[in-house]
């Protein structure tokens, strides 16, 4: 297997020493620059890490992440910074809205167990909470659209699941779906290769479909085995202007005699705001016949309050980009907390997603979260493992 890459820069040469020191024993090849124009000049883009540092002379850390945003660059990015925790936090944002693969982010002085962590927890390369390949396998191109048109009409997109736990006496048995495309030639490719490709070619509507269908049919089988899971499902935009979305969901979950309350709609933000009489009407009938709402990646939009005013959500989700420094990062927890507060406040379910560790679990049971997802309990798998999961965890905690 070829070593993990990973590039230090960093204008203090003995910070930039430590960082790799610790790097190569976690088994990454290094590099290390202590001008970042240099890298620039150089643009080795090959690597699997990057370590940054933000507060840098000449060429800092905020114009480095411009830099690889324009270059596409794949790797998987680390900031550290020795000033305040808000310019931290807003380099983080950058980078995520920069559409970069940020991994962690270290606020100096840090100890050397904690930079060992992190390095260990990439050298594992998990795969992500989507399913994208992790950074050191193997990095297929987006398939063209001619291939997807294919794999909808052949039937090789796949519903995957990761199962959610119950806090705080939560007992109903729950999961999000996650689509996946079992490709002939690339094998099992995660959403973020191909469903840009079909938001941008018209297809999500079909693909959204294709999802629904297969997770009425799942829900039905797991009924059957004596599991009344419920299923969160992510919705399109498109198929959220549908105006006969809930005749056509209705229809559906009778052909498979299920109750509508069995299914939640997870829905974004940006998504509600586009059309949003169109978007409220649909909402509202849709909850109207029972099925449950939920407002997704909440606190990552510009107007989310308002949305919440608006439309009849029966859950939040509090996105894990909160959920993951909560424990490290006060003003996270404070609004992980809030959030919870307010979804409670609003007779909402409070779901938590990206729970890795422990004690972010012990932390949002402390806080009256409802439900928890993340790689601690859970990682995706196929509908025919979700009962025998189910039965397992019952099974430990009756």
């Amino acid at each position: 297997m070829t070593q993990a890459q990973l590039i230090v820069i960093d204008d203090e040469a003995d910070m930039g020493d430590f960082v790799r020191e610790v790097a190569e024993q976690a088994g990454f090849a290094t590099r290390q620059f202590s001008d970042a124009g240099q890298f620039m000049a150089q643009c080795p883009l090959d690597a699997d890490v990057i370590v940054l540092d933000l507060m840098m002379p000449g060429v800092d850390g905020i114009e480095l992440i411009r830099f690889l945003a324009k270059m596409n660059c794949r790797a998987r990015l680390v900031l550290m910074s020795g000033f305040d925790s808000s310019v931290l936090h807003s380099a983080e944002k950058l980078a995520r809205e920069q559409h970069l693969d940020l991994a962690a982010s270290l606020s100096k002085p840090f100890r050397q167990q904690e930079l060992a962590q992190v390095f260990a927890e990439l050298a594992r390369a998990p795969v992500d909470d989507h399913g994208a390949p992790g950074p050191f396998g193997p990095r297929n191109p987006a398939p063209p659209v001619e291939e997807l048109h294919r794999a909808l009409a052949e039937n090789e997109l796949v519903v995957y699941y990761q199962p959610k736990l119950g806090l705080n006496g939560q007992r109903r048995p729950a999961v999000e779906a996650l689509v996946r495309w079992q490709h002939p030639r690339h094998g099992l490719l995660g959403p973020d290769l191909f469903v840009p490709t079909a938001e941008q070619h018209g297809l999500i509507d079909a693909l959204t479909w294709q999802v629904l269908e297969q997770a009425a049919e799942h829900g039905k089988s797991w009924r059957d085995q004596g599991q009344d899971i419920q299923i969160a499902i992510n919705m399109s935009a498109s198929t959220l202007q549908e105006l006969d979305l809930p005749e056509r969901m209705g229809r559906l979950l009778q052909e498979h005699h299920m109750p509508p309350s069995q299914i939640v709609l997870e829905i974004t933000e940006t998504v509600l705001v586009q059309e949003l009489i169109r978007s409220l009407d649909i909402l509202t009938r849709l909850r109207m016949k029972g099925f449950q709402l939920s407002i997704d990646d909440f606190g990552t939009g510009y107007s989310s309050l308002v949305q919440l005013h608006r439309a009849p959500f029966s859950e939040i989700k509090i996105d894990q980009s909160f959920v993951q420094e909560m424990e490290h990062d006060p003003e996270a927890a404070a609004i992980v907390e809030t959030i919870i507060m307010l979804g409670h406040r609003l007779n909402m379910k409070a779901v938590a997603e990206g729970v890795d560790t422990a004690s972010c679990l012990q932390k949002l049971t402390e806080l009256h979260c409802d439900q928890a997802q993340g790689f601690l309990l859970a990682r995706p798998m196929p509908a025919a493992e979700i009962v025998a999961w189910f039965q397992r965890h019952q099974a430990a905690d009756p």
